[in-house]
């Protein structure tokens, strides 16, 4: 049995969220356990905005980042920046966590001690974030971080 579960929808579904089409709830996940995790299929998904030219495209890996945050238990954030904001523009990337993002994680499943953060801070007031790798603007690095951050 698959620990999360990804689809696409339209609509009605069956979980008492529905979609509401282009450019309004772009996906939804449950918490843990649940392990649901689903994206509106009303969308234009991009997996390179420089290739996508429609205006209302929205970056799968930012979404699919956001939402892998929901299925890990994390809340909405209020700093705007940050990967679990709640809203996204069409034609934005944003997959670079940053500190508020660490900081929940970090309260739902403690950190470990040898984690140090200002080994992953590029600059909290730079559009950067947090870098992991050359690859860091892959949606699994919310995954690589919580790995890093477990005992």
């Amino acid at each position: 049995m698959a620990d999360i579960k990804v689809g696409f929808y339209s609509g009605d579904h069956g979980d008492g969220e529905p979609f509401d089409g282009v450019l309004g709830v772009l996906g939804h996940a449950f918490s843990p356990q649940s392990g649901r995790f689903h994206l509106d299929a009303a969308e234009t998904w991009a997996i390179d905005l420089g290739s996508e030219k429609a205006m209302d495209a929205v970056d799968l890996e930012s979404v699919m980042t956001h939402e892998i945050g929901h299925v890990l238990g994390l809340a909405h954030s209020s700093v705007q920046e940050a990967v679990m904001y709640p809203s996204l523009s069409p034609r934005t990337k944003k997959v670079n966590l940053r500190l508020d993002d660490v900081k929940g994680v970090q309260a739902l499943y403690g950190s470990n001690p040898d984690f140090k953060m200002n080994s992953l801070l590029v600059s909290e007031t730079s559009n950067q974030g947090f870098v992991l790798s050359p690859k860091s603007s892959k949606w699994f690095t919310f995954i690589l971080l919580i790995l890093c951050l477990f005992r």
